[in-house]
């Protein structure tokens, strides 16, 4: 599938609807993803915090729901682990952690939902230092938004690899 790319001011890139956003702040980049889904606020909330939800879509471990609880998460096929701190916590519209673990830099993902007329509209920001593979960052968060659609229609999928590596090559064409 062909992104089309269009770049609006030398340090905001904007992509077509299929992909997030990304504006260069300083020494990190910002990455924002939105979709709109056809399910109720409550429903994408469960899918964000509970163990067993979150295991069906991203990572098995716990969220501890409080601002300054643990945020773990534990990706056995990859190795990643994730130990860090739970930033900002508003239930059920706002949850912020870093994907990180302790000594690495903070790498802030912030859930931010709200209520439709149909469903909900959530958005996801990234922020990644400006050192880092940020296009991978986007396109791992764009597979496993992927997966979590899935999740919440009752469909498990396995993540789409595919997708991955074709939103990978789109967002390094909006860095480049």
């Amino acid at each position: 599938m062909v992104h089309a790319i269009n770049i609006r001011r030398p340090t905001t890139l904007t992509t077509s609807d299929d992909l997030g956003s990304i504006e260069k702040r300083g020494d990190e980049y910002e990455a924002v993803l939105e979709r709109t889904l056809d399910h109720n606020l409550p429903a994408v909330w469960v899918m964000l915090t509970e163990p067993d939800k979150m295991e069906e879509w991203l990572a098995s471990g716990e969220i501890k729901l409080s601002k300054g609880g643990g945020a773990k998460l534990n990706f056995v096929d990859s190795g990643i682990v994730i130990d860090s701190t739970v930033t900002e916590f508003d239930p059920p519209h706002v949850l912020e952690y870093s994907w990180s673990s302790c000594g690495e830099p903070l790498r802030p993902v912030r859930w931010e939902l709200e209520a439709t007329e149909d469903g909900s509209r959530l958005r996801l920001t990234l922020r990644n230092p400006a050192d880092e593979d940020v296009a991978r960052s986007c396109a791992g968060w764009e597979a496993h938004l992927m997966v979590l659609l899935a999740a919440i229609e009752s469909v498990p999928i396995k993540f789409p690899f595919e997708h991955f590596m074709e939103t990978r090559e789109a967002y390094n064409e909006l860095m480049a």
